[in-house]
């Protein structure tokens, strides 16, 4: 299978970059097809410009926003990884989201009614976070970004979810949470990579 990997975290020691190996190890280790998209080692630009506005308007995205549309056209699944920042993508992911999946390639209208054009790609998340899943649950928050990211962006642009995965407490993680999470994503991969 074809995996693309879309990463955002600026710091190569964190445990964000932790679980990206692990991803890749236990794909390489099955065999799969992969490309990493390291938006910060890339130097992507995540900021949507007027250029960027007006282009979409009239079906047409700049080389770097084609070359990152070619990767995700490649792919047949999709794992995106990144930190919950102030309950939200960080700004790089947010900004790839924006200049990416743009109107025409990830969704667009059919007679008022919205269409997601990435269908037949699966997707999985993981997701670090400060708070723990009952801080979450208590205010909420675990509602709102389901809402806001599965449904806001990934089911809206036609993809199929497999697994959201939000590990918590990730500024105090021990050395036993980081085996365990490691654990759930061999296991995840492996499984779906040789059920395909």
């Amino acid at each position: 299978m074809r995996h693309l990997i879309i990463y955002a975290h600026p710091n190569e020691n964190s445990l964000n970059h932790q679980l990206l190996s692990t991803v890749v190890e236990t794909l390489e280790s099955n065999n799969q097809e992969i490309v990493v998209r390291d938006l910060y080692a890339e130097g992507f630009d995540p900021i949507f410009s007027l250029a960027d506005m007006q282009g979409q308007r009239m079906g047409k995205v700049a080389d770097d926003i084609q070359a990152e549309q070619d990767y995700i056209s490649w792919a047949e699944q999709i794992t995106f990884i990144y930190p919950i920042w102030w309950t939200g993508l960080p700004a790089m992911m947010k900004g790839y989201i924006d200049r990416v999946f743009s109107y025409g390639f990830a969704y667009r209208y059919d007679h008022g009614i919205q269409k997601g054009l990435l269908t037949g790609k699966k997707t999985v998340i993981i997701n670090t976070h400060g708070k723990s899943h009952e801080e979450y649950e208590q205010t909420g928050m675990d509602k709102a970004l389901t809402l806001t990211s599965d449904n806001g962006i990934f089911i809206y642009s036609g993809l199929e979810i497999i697994r959201h995965l939000f590990f918590d407490k990730a500024d105090k993680a021990s050395s036993e949470n980081l085996e365990i999470w490691k654990a759930q994503i061999k296991y995840l991969y492996s499984e779906y990579a040789l059920n395909y």
